[in-house]
């Protein structure tokens, strides 16, 4: 039937997007024509965010098809499974986990793509740490781990100060900053029970965890478009990072406003990776520490980057970052670097765990200077939990200004105006809270789902 299906569709779609991006598809839909967007996407991961009905809203969308796209050993699963439609123009790799089938799919159909062995590469953060090493990319001490007994170990040759991280999942799940004085054992269990029961399918064999050295320093990221392994369009992002054990993002401000050494620095690694691993065409989206020295490569993911960045790089360069990818992976050709005319930053809100009794200001913050976008996450009733992950934070802002740090002056003084009032909630009966990594909330939810990635 799903075959029969496809052939029906064969002649309309001309853009097949691997995994179910809630996020992406309003700007498809503003771009593309009725009835040419193919999803594909795991069975339970459809069920469990109830995908069907939610994509059956947009026009763009001609269907949304169970497949394995999120089978990383084994990617020739998906590409049997999906006939190539008559007139496909791209695959678009939606979400974080399934980079690498829709690597796999485009190489298939002779379609612009990261390429497979690529893919791989940034799917995975030990391979990225080995391709990075070899390229003379200057990255922490790291090794791959299998529990605390290894991370200790680490610690004593490398010294006590050191983050554990899963290999392989988004959104800082499980990520955890370890102070000389913490006990591994004691800390292991949450990186390695990080969870996203809504967003990932477990495969054998998928759970790896990495240990590095600290490096300190302010933290940005680039976002690239790369055409044929060379990098044109390219932007700057400055983080801010909450101060605890989980280094959750609070905020990102675009353009980052560096020394023009230090974005050179910068853009010369971002090739250099590129190059390293054979990415051939698509996005990258790689984070950095500016250390002593330079940039330290933190990882590395190849798909369009989350928390609101690409709508910030479309509002401080003018024209739209996601149409700019859609175009390169289309074959329109390269997209070139520009100058940006503005700034844009997105502010995310906290609140104390607990039960949510009110939530106060949303209309003021919507009038406050340079306010874009406002979107909460939580209201009377829900419960929150300590922000331990990207998906665990309570809303966000959007604000523009002349320059990034401006615009994240006004994002700051808007989310200000934001008050959540919660209280101590109840215990849950045993056996009924959810994951403690994914907590309450999906990508599906209309506040700030981090696009599929890592960190961001």
């Amino acid at each position: 039937m799903t075959e029969a299906l496809l052939m029906s569709l064969s002649d309309t779609v001309t853009h097949v997007l691997v995994g179910y991006g809630a996020w992406i598809l309003p700007e498809l839909e503003e771009r593309l024509p009725e009835r040419s967007v193919l999803i594909l996407e795991e069975p339970n991961v459809i069920a469990a965010r109830g995908a069907h009905e939610l994509a059956a809203r947009f026009r763009c969308v001609a269907a949304l098809i169970e497949a394995p796209t999120q089978d990383e050993e084994h990617p020739e699963r998906l590409v049997a499974a999906v006939p190539r439609p008559r007139n496909v123009q791209a695959v678009i790799p939606a979400v974080e986990y399934a980079v690498v089938a829709a690597a796999a799919l485009a190489d298939s159909w002779g379609l612009p793509g990261a390429g497979l062995p690529a893919a791989r590469v940034f799917r995975d953060k030990a391979r990225l740490r080995t391709v990075a090493d070899e390229a003379g990319i200057p990255q922490p001490r790291w090794a791959s781990v299998h529990g605390p007994d290894a991370v200790e170990r680490f610690r004593a040759e490398h010294g006590a100060a050191c983050v554990i991280k899963p290999a392989n999942r988004q959104a800082s799940l499980g990520v955890q900053l370890l102070e000389p004085e913490d006990d591994a054992h004691a800390l292991w269990e949450h990186t390695a029970g990080a969870g996203e029961a809504r967003q990932r399918v477990q495969y054998e064999g998928a759970d790896r965890y990495l240990v590095e050295q600290r490096v300190y320093g302010p933290e940005v990221s680039v976002e690239a478009l790369v055409h044929q392994g060379v990098v044109g369009f390219r932007n700057v992002t400055a983080k801010t990072v909450q101060g605890s054990r989980h280094p959750v993002e609070l905020a990102h401000a675009v353009p980052a406003g560096l020394s023009a050494a230090t974005e050179a620095a910068l853009h010369d690694a971002v090739q250099r990776l590129a190059t390293a691993a054979g990415f051939r065409d698509g996005v990258l989206h790689a984070e950095w520490i500016l250390g002593d020295g330079g940039p330290y490569l933190v990882e590395c993911a190849a798909r369009l980057p989350g928390d609101g960045i690409s709508v910030l790089i479309s509002l401080a360069y003018g024209g739209n970052f996601v149409g700019d990818l859609l175009g390169l992976l289309e074959g329109r050709g390269p997209v070139p670097s520009r100058d940006p005319v503005a700034g844009a930053a997105v502010r995310f809100l906290s609140a104390a765990p607990g039960l949510v009794e009110a939530v106060r200001g949303e209309e003021e913050a919507r009038q406050a200077k340079g306010v874009h976008q406002v979107q909460l996450a939580v209201a009377a009733g829900d419960t929150v939990r300590p922000t331990t992950s990207s998906w665990e934070r309570a809303g966000q802002i959007i604000a523009t200004g002349a320059d990034g740090p401006e615009a994240a002056a006004n994002a700051l003084a808007a989310a200000d105006c934001i008050t959540v009032r919660s209280v101590a909630a109840p215990a849950p009966a045993s056996g009924s809270a959810p994951s403690a990594s994914e907590g309450d909330r999906s990508g599906d939810a209309p506040a700030p789902a981090p696009t599929e990635g890592d960190r961001s």
